[in-house]
C-alpha cells in the first residue's frame, strides 16, 4: 500500500513499506530542461552536478562522504520536466539521507570556482555524446519534432550556452524553481508511514519556513479531441560511420491523455525490451538486418513521442525502414485478435511488475506521479486500465498516432 500526503507548504510525500534492509529516498523536482532561461540552456543540468559541489555547511569531499560513509549511495538526473536527487542507505540511516536531500536542493552555494571546473566536465559530456550516433540521434529527432517549444532543447545543453552560465544564474534558477510545491519526496523502506512521515517532515522544516505560503498549481494543460499535426521532415546526415543509425517517430499523446495506456501497450508490442515484440522479430530474427531494434513512448505535460530506433548496415537502411513501416500498416489497418491482445496485456503487465520490484525504481516512479497526478495509481488500478484496452481501442490509436502522413524520419549514415 502507498501513503501519501500534502504538507502545509505544498510539498507532496509519498511512502511504500518494503521488507528490505535497504531504504530509498528520492527528492523530485518540477523544474527540468522546459524551465530554463532561453539564454541558458543547460541550466537545469549544470545545477544538478552542482548540487553536489558545496552547501552551506558542506564541502564536496563531506557531501560525498556522509552516505558513502555508510555504505549508501547518493545520485541525481534531470529531464525534460524534473530534477532528481536520489539515495539508497540502510534504512537505519535514512533521516540522514533525506535530510542530506534537502540540504543539497535548499542550501547548495554553487560556488564560482567550483562552477568553472565543472563546465568543463559538462562540455566534455556534451563531445562525448556526440561521439555516440546511436544517443545523440535522440536529441536531434527530438529538436526537429518539438521546435520551437522549449522541449526541444538539450538536456546537457551547448558549450556556448555554459558559457554564460555563472554563480548568480544558478542561484536565480533554484531560487526560481526549487520551491516546496513544485516537490515530491517518497521513500520506500521497513519503516511505518508515520515514521516515514515525521522524517520526512523533520528534515522539510529544517529548510522551508513554517510561514510559507505555496502558490496554486498550475492548471492541467488541455487535452485535444485529436493530435495536432505534427511537423514533417525526411533527413540524412552524414556522419561516416560503420553503422546506420535510424529513427521513425512522431508526436505522441502527454501525461493526461487517457489513450496513453493504448500507446503504452502499442509501443511494447511494436519495440518493447522483449525478443518477442514485432519489430525484433522481424528485422532480426526473420530478417538478420539488425542487432537491435526498439520502440518507445515519452510522455510530457503537454506532449509526447512516439520513436523507433534501429542501427544496420548501410545496405539494408531501404529494406529496414520498408519493413517498419509495414508493421505500422499492420497494426493501423487490421485489429489484434483477442488472443494476440491478452497475451500482449499478460506481457506488459509482467514487465510491469518485475521493474517495480526494485525499491528505487519504486521511488523515482513514485516521486514522478506525484509531481504529474499528484496521486500514484495503485497496481490494481493499473493493472484495469490495460486490461480496459480493446482491439478496436488499440486500432484507433494506431491509426491516429502512427498514420503515414505523420511519421517522420531522421537518419545518421
Amino acid at each position: 500500500m502507498i501513503y501519501t500526503k500534502t504538507f502545509e507548504s505544498g510539498l507532496q510525500f509519498a511512502f511504500r513499506r518494503s521488507r528490505s534492509q535497504v531504504a530509498y529516498a528520492a527528492l523530485a523536482i518540477k523544474s527540468g530542461t522546459r524551465n530554463e532561461p532561453e539564454a541558458f540552456s543547460g541550466i537545469a543540468h549544470m545545477t544538478e552536478h552542482m548540487l553536489f559541489k558545496g552547501t552551506a555547511k558542506r564541502t564536496p569531499q563531506q557531501i560525498s562522504n556522509r552516505l558513502e560513509m555508510l555504505g549508501g549511495e547518493l545520485n541525481a538526473y534531470t529531464a525534460k520536466e524534473e530534477t532528481v536527487i536520489y539515495s539508497t542507505v540502510l534504512k537505519e540511516d535514512t533521516a540522514k539521507a533525506v535530510d542530506l536531500l534537502f540540504e543539497l536542493a535548499y542550501t547548495s552555494t554553487f560556488p564560482q570556482k567550483e562552477l568553472d571546473k565543472e563546465r568543463c566536465v559538462v562540455i566534455d559530456e556534451i563531445n562525448m555524446y556526440k561521439d555516440s550516433p546511436s544517443e545523440c540521434i535522440f536529441e536531434e529527432f527530438e529538436q526537429m519534432l518539438f521546435s520551437p517549444s522549449p522541449l526541444a532543447r538539450p538536456i546537457l545543453g551547448t558549450t556556448r550556452s555554459l558559457k554564460k552560465i555563472d554563480s548568480q544564474a544558478l542561484l536565480d534558477y533554484v531560487r526560481e524553481n526549487f520551491r516546496p510545491e513544485n516537490m515530491c519526496i517518497a521513500i520506500v523502506g521497513n519503516l511505518t508511514p508515520q515514521r516515514a512521515e515525521r522524517i520526512a517532515r523533520a528534515a522539510a522544516a529544517k529548510y522551508i519556513p513554517a510561514d510559507y505560503v505555496p502558490a496554486a498549481r498550475p492548471v492541467r494543460p488541455t487535452v485535444p479531441a485529436e493530435l495536432p499535426a505534427p511537423p514533417r521532415f525526411e533527413k540524412e546526415v552524414a556522419k561516416k560511420n560503420h553503422q546506420v543509425n535510424c529513427i521513425i517517430g512522431t508526436t505522441a499523446y502527454s501525461f493526461y491523455d487517457e489513450r496513453r495506456m493504448e500507446l503504452i501497450l502499442l509501443a511494447n508490442l511494436l519495440g518493447g525490451p522483449s525478443a518477442n515484440s514485432r519489430l525484433n522479430q522481424q528485422l532480426r530474427e526473420k530478417n538478420a538486418l539488425v542487432y537491435a531494434i526498439d520502440a518507445s513512448f515519452t510522455q510530457f505535460a503537454d506532449a509526447g513521442s512516439l520513436m523507433i530506433y534501429f542501427g544496420c548496415e548501410k545496405e539494408n537502411v531501404s529494406r529496414c525502414i520498408q519493413l517498419v513501416h509495414q508493421e505500422l500498416a499492420s497494426l493501423r489497418d487490421k485489429p489484434l485478435s483477442e488472443k494476440a491482445l491478452r497475451t500482449a496485456r499478460k506481457q506488459l503487465l509482467g514487465q510491469l511488475a518485475v521493474a517495480s520490484d526494485n525499491g528505487e525504481s519504486q521511488a523515482l516512479s513514485m516521486a514522478k506521479s506525484m509531481l504529474v497526478f499528484g496521486e500514484i495509481l495503485s497496481d490494481e488500478e493499473v493493472r484495469r486500465r490495460i486490461e480496459a484496452i480493446t482491439p478496436q481501442s488499440l486500432q484507433q490509436v494506431a491509426a491516429a498516432v502512427l498514420a503515414e502522413d505523420r511519421l517522420s524520419t531522421l537518419i545518421f549514415k
